[in-house]
C-alpha cells in the first residue's frame, strides 16, 4: 500500500545501526529467543523506566495474553476496557473466558472515562485495562484510587505510550503490569513485537515460566535448577534475537526519534490550528500534566460524511490518511456480549469523525508541508 501513495500513512525507516546489529546477531550464532540483544533491551527498559522486570514478546497482543494468564482470569470474570481501542485489548482476556465490560471514553483525550469507572464495577470485576490513546496518559490517579479501593488490579495497555508520562511518571509503571507494542506503526519497531512490563515483583517468576512454554527454563539457564521441566501453562512468546537486534538499534536512538516526532506533531498543530478553528475540526487535546509520547496526530471532523470526503480528497492527491477504531461494543463479537447502539455514545461519535494523518520517523518537512497544503485546500 505504501507504493500507491507519494506520502503513505506509515513507512518503516532505518534510524541507526539496525543492519549492523542484525549481522552481529547472526554472527553470535544465537538468533532464537532471549539472546544477547534481547537481554540488552530488557536492561534498557528496566533501567530507563525503573521497572522491576521487562520481558520482550512477539507482540503487544501476546504481552496482554500473558497478563491475563498471570491474573488467573477465569470464565465469568469481568474485565473493564475502553470501548475505543484495538481488538487485542479485549481478545487477550476473552480468550481466558472473561466477560468484557466496555466503558465509554472521555470526549477530550479519548481515554477511558474515569468518571464512569466506579459504576461499572461489580463483584465479578477482576481487572481494569486503561489504554493510553495516542500516547497521552489516562487519568491514572483516579483510576488507581478506584481500583485500589475495590481491590482490583490494573493492567495498562501502553501500546501507544512508551516514554510518555503522567504527572512526571512513565506510562506503563502504574498498574501491576503493562503491555508495550513494537509494531511497524509504533515509535520504535521490530516490525512485529511487544513487551510485558512487570511492576509487581510477585508476578516475575511465573511470567518467565508462561513466556517459556510453561517451563522453568529461565531458572535452568541461571543455574537455579539442574534441569527444566513443564511446571505451568504457557506458550511461546519469545521473539527472535534478530528482531531484538533491530529494535535495540531503534531504542538506542530514542531521543532522536522522539525529537523528530515531536517536531512532526508540533508542525501539524501549528499549521492546522487556525483552519481547524474555522471549520469545526477538533485537534488533539493533551492535558498540561501529561507528557505525550508523540505517537500520532489525529483530527475529529464534523461528521462521517465529511470524514469520508476528506480521506478521499487526500488520497486523490497521493496522501494516505486513515481512520481508526470502530466501537468494540457494536462489533459482531461485542454484540454477542450484549453491546447495543447508545451504550458508548462518545465512542460511537468519534469513531465516525476521527482521521489520522501521515506520521512516521522518516516523514520530511517537505512531505509534511504537502500534507498541510492538501488539508487546507479541502472544501467543506
Amino acid at each position: 500500500m505504501t507504493d500507491l501513495y507519494k506520502i503513505p500513512f506509515n513507512r518503516a525507516v532505518i534510524v541507526g545501526t539496525e543492519m549492523d546489529y542484525i549481522a552481529q546477531a547472526v554472527a553470535n550464532g544465537h538468533i532464537s529467543g532471549d539472546g544477547p540483544f534481547t537481554k540488552k533491551i530488557h536492561a534498557l527498559l528496566e533501567s530507563g523506566l525503573g521497572v522491576p522486570k521487562a520481558l520482550l514478546t512477539t507482540s503487544c497482543t501476546h504481552a496482554l495474553e500473558m497478563a491475563a494468564i498471570l491474573l488467573d482470569i477465569q470464565p465469568g470474570d469481568e474485565v473493564i476496557i475502553p470501548d475505543f481501542t484495538f481488538v487485542s485489548t479485549v481478545n487477550a482476556f476473552v480468550l481466558c473466558g472473561a466477560h468484557p465490560v466496555f466503558l465509554d471514553v472521555r470526549p477530550d483525550t479519548l481515554n477511558l472515562d474515569e468518571s464512569k469507572l466506579e459504576a461499572a464495577i461489580t463483584p465479578r470485576t477482576r481487572a481494569i485495562v486503561p489504554v493510553h490513546y495516542a500516547g497521552v496518559g489516562c487519568e491514572m490517579d483516579a483510576i488507581m484510587d478506584i481500583a485500589n479501593r475495590h481491590g482490583i488490579l490494573v493492567v495498562e495497555d501502553n501500546a501507544h505510550g512508551l516514554f510518555g508520562r503522567y504527572k512526571g511518571k512513565f506510562l506503563g509503571t502504574f498498574g501491576v503490569m503493562a503491555a508495550q507494542s513494537f509494531h511497524e506503526t509504533k515509535n520504535f519497531t521490530s516490525g512485529e513485537g511487544g513487551a510485558l512490563l512487570i511492576n509487581a515483583p510477585r508476578f516475575i517468576e511465573r511470567a518467565e515460566i508462561i513466556r517459556e512454554k510453561g517451563t522453568n527454563r529461565s531458572r535452568f539457564f541461571r543455574g537455579q535448577v539442574d534441569k527444566y521441566t513443564w511446571v505451568d501453562v504457557g506458550s511461546s512468546y519469545l521473539p527472535s534475537d534478530i528482531l531484538a537486534a533491530f529494535l535495540l538499534a531503534q531504542l538506542e536512538q530514542r531521543q532522536k526519534i522522539q525529537d523528530h516526532r515531536q517536531g512532526v506533531w508540533e508542525t501539524y498543530q501549528a499549521g492546522l490550528n487556525g483552519w481547524a478553528a474555522n471549520h469545526g475540526v477538533r485537534l488533539p487535546f493533551v492535558p498540561e500534566h501529561c507528557e505525550q509520547a508523540y505517537h500520532m496526530y489525529y483530527m475529529l471532523l464534523p461528521d462521517l460524511d465529511t470524514r469520508q470526503r476528506f480521506l478521499l480528497h487526500l488520497r486523490q492527491q497521493g496522501i494516505l490518511s486513515v481512520f481508526h477504531y470502530l466501537p468494540l461494543h457494536l462489533s459482531d463479537m461485542g454484540q454477542k456480549f450484549g453491546g447495543k447502539v447508545g451504550d458508548c455514545p462518545v465512542t460511537e461519535r468519534v469513531s465516525d469523525q476521527l482521521v489520522r494523518l501521515p506520521f512516521y520517523n522518516g516523514l520530511t518537512g517537505s512531505e509534511q508541508e504537502q500534507v498541510v497544503e492538501a488539508i487546507l485546500s479541502f472544501e467543506f
